[in-house]
């Protein structure tokens, strides 16, 4: 894979790489992946999905070895009732780093902010209660580097929030 001064990779397709002014891109959709069944192992050529938590079972969804640049955003479209919501790295080397907040929809005063510290968290897991996991929680994963995804967002959840990370 050949790459640009930049570190985004030569091989991708450029839409109005030469204008200075940008380019205008008609008809590009989003792909959704609606998964309603138990676990997913993404691919890399879905980068820039919209993954749903689709099931009251719980769904996992595994990211692929990262690339730098690769981004998945994944929300919550119906709110875990058993298992859990998960996002887990595709491999015990590769690490979440970020942050997101949480907190309960139903307390106004509720909310804080949890870290993952880039070098012992391997997954996400909102368990539908304290960790989140209710609908309208939305989570963004960009990879940094080979080793690393960035996380941001924002969990739903009953009670007083406590973290995700693992």
């Amino acid at each position: 894979m050949a790459s640009s001064s930049t570190g985004i990779s030569a091989n991708l397709e450029r839409l109005g790489y030469g204008s200075p002014d940008g380019c205008i891109a008609t008809g590009i959709h989003r792909e959704v992946i609606s998964e309603g069944s138990a676990t997913r192992t993404l691919l890399k050529e879905e980068s820039g999905a919209l993954c749903l938590f689709d099931s009251a079972a719980g769904v996992v969804y595994t990211l692929p070895a990262p690339v730098k640049g690769m981004q998945f955003d994944f929300s919550v479209s119906v709110s875990r009732t058993s298992n859990s919501h998960t996002i887990i790295t595709n491999a015990g080397t590769v690490f979440l780093l970020g942050a997101y907040m949480a907190g309960d929809a139903a307390i106004a005063t509720s909310g804080d902010i949890f870290t993952g510290n880039g070098s012992s968290h391997v997954s996400l897991v909102f368990d539908g209660d304290t960790k989140g996991g209710l609908i309208g929680g939305h989570i963004r994963c960009t990879a940094l580097s080979a080793t690393q995804w960035f996380v941001e967002g924002i969990a739903i959840g009953t009670g007083t929030m406590v973290t995700a990370f693992v």
